[in-house]
């Protein structure tokens, strides 16, 4: 599996997904309050009591102006509904009007009455207010006061809890607690004529008021943008890891099962993918290890079977005959005792052979017993070779055949196991090849190496043997032992490829063409070749 890409690792995913999910919130929230702030301009940044309270005098001086009749407090409500300023309107005929949408200080009115009448200390003391008119200008004269005197104190605005005010508010502009102007004042002036006052707050509102306006309109906008943000990059990012978390867990689980063939999806190409491909390896190396066990307990049961019908024999043999030369009663002539005790002899030595090559098998395979690595003569191990196997070759009119490539004389190797795998296999060849047949032996150079080829013009493997054919103690054929070709103690050939394992070849068995077996040897070059 290649390596994650950086832009699918999942811890970038989580990184790149939580700055995306807060960069959109921030956005979304940005645009909503650019959206509610338009509603509390006269906080923030806008209108000032002045400008507000002129806009208010405007409007007033086109309604008495109109021919037609308009109520004036419904005008002004609902034109300023969503004002966050207070403010109050006292008409030359004694009519009064108050906001509605901010509750404003209870003496407001009183104060935009005094101012329109010319009453109060706000007269006398500097005229009006901060952000009012200096004072009515040459012809300009306020009305005179209603006939049945100043209306009476203002009623509370709609819903104000303060209810009737207390009178402590200055009038005319100034006053209070604060020695400062309360009220800005703007007449309404029509036909020359000042017809109305307008009172507004000096003082701006406060800010809690927008934000008890628009806070819980954000505060729920915030939370459905963080819980579909946080779903969605729930359902985006850790929804296909938790999947392929769960599968893996659920291998590993099936593993601990011992149901060693199940694998972990390896989709993606992130962390989780790279932990999968992980599992799966190790998983892999799990199944093999626990086939290997399995079959090394198989091949060790059939070792101990083999190994006890291998050694069973011959001493059955030999119980048998020592128990026959052991009897008293038995005359036996000087030719038949000798006879026993030569096959008593003989299956001692069969039983010698049979234990000396379990140990030898068991060195081999273990690992046991190093190889004494020297330069060693091909021309002079065959030579040994046939030495050995002339006499029954000559008896049975086999012919040995050498072919060689003349270049090939020394490799390295330990010169008495080559000796031994070149004699077993020779030996093998001519047990199993009828008289008048023939051996042969080739050497070749192959790649990087060296190549030892035996073939014999015997009957050959069958089929359904070849796979079994380097066992220990198989036999092709089990009617052969203790016959004129018997087949040995079937540890030969085992021996065989575990002394070329450890010198790093190969060996195979196959059938020939023209019939026969072949048993071919590759020694590599790390056997050393030297031409």
């Amino acid at each position: 599996m290649p390596d994650p890409v950086w832009y699918r690792s999942l811890y970038w995913r989580i990184a790149l997904g939580f700055v995306a999910l807060l960069a959109t919130l921030l956005v979304v929230q940005g645009m909503i309050f650019l959206w509610m702030t338009g509603r509390m301009q006269e906080i923030l940044w806008s209108r000032s009591a002045a400008t507000f309270a002129t806009a208010i005098a405007t409007d007033v001086e086109s309604v008495i102006s109109e021919k037609t009749r308009t109520d004036l407090d419904t005008f002004l409500n609902e034109r300023y509904a969503s004002s966050y300023r207070a403010f109050a309107v006292v008409t030359d005929d004694g009519t009064t009007v108050v906001g509605r949408s901010m509750p404003g200080p209870p003496n407001m009115a009183r104060a935009a009455r005094a101012r329109l009448f010319g009453e109060g200390p706000g007269d006398r003391r500097g005229g009006p207010g901060r952000g009012g008119p200096p004072g009515p200008p040459d012809g300009l004269r306020p009305p005179p006061p209603p006939p049945d005197g100043p209306p009476p104190d203002d009623p509370p605005p709609d819903g104000d809890p303060r209810g009737r005010g207390d009178g402590r508010g200055g009038r005319g502009g100034r006053g209070g607690f604060g020695g400062g102007p309360m009220f800005t004042f703007a007449p309404a002036i029509v036909n020359g004529q000042i017809r109305a006052m307008v009172a507004v707050p000096t003082d701006p509102p406060p800010l809690s008021m927008a934000i008890r306006d628009v806070g819980p309109t954000l505060a729920i906008v915030a939370m459905v943008l963080l819980v579909t943000g946080t779903s969605t990059l729930a359902f985006v990012v850790f929804g296909p890891a938790r999947r392929r978390l769960r599968a893996l867990q659920n291998a590993a689980r099936a593993i601990g099962e011992g149901r060693t063939g199940v694998r972990a999806p390896q989709t993606g190409r992130d962390e989780v993918a790279s932990l999968a491909q992980a599992f799966n390896e190790m998983a892999e190396q799990l199944e093999e290890r626990t086939a290997a066990l399995e079959s090394a307990d198989r091949t060790r049961r059939q070792l101990l079977a083999d190994v006890s019908h291998e050694l069973t024999t011959p001493l059955a043999s030999i119980r048998g005959y020592v128990e026959t030369l052991a009897m008293t009663d038995l005359q036996l002539n000087d030719e038949t005792r000798w006879r026993y005790l030569s096959i008593v002899t003989d299956e001692a030595e069969r039983l010698e052979h049979i234990i000396g090559d379990l140990l030898d098998l068991a060195r081999l395979e273990g690992g046991g017993g190093s190889l004494k690595v020297e330069q060693v003569s091909l021309s002079y191990l065959l030579e040994r070779v046939w030495h050995r196997h002339g006499p029954v070759v000559a008896e049975r009119d086999i012919k040995l055949e050498t072919i060689r490539d003349p270049v090939i004389d020394v490799i390295a190797g330990d010169s008495n196991r080559i000796e031994q795998v070149l004699q077993n296999l020779v030996a093998n060849a001519v047990r199993h090849t009828p008289s008048g047949g023939r051996v042969a032996v080739t050497i070749n150079r192959a790649d990087a190496g060296v190549t030892i080829t035996v073939d014999d013009s015997g009957p050959g493997i069958p089929a359904e043997h070849l796979p079994r054919i380097f066992d220990r103690f198989y036999k092709v054929d089990e009617s052969r032992t203790g016959t004129a070709t018997p087949s040995g103690s079937g540890l030969g050939l085992s021996i065989v490829r575990a002394i070329v394992v450890r010198h790093g070849g190969t060996i195979t068995a196959e059938n020939r063409p023209e019939g026969g077996a072949r048993f071919r040897v590759y020694l590599p070059v790390a056997a050393g070749l030297e031409p």
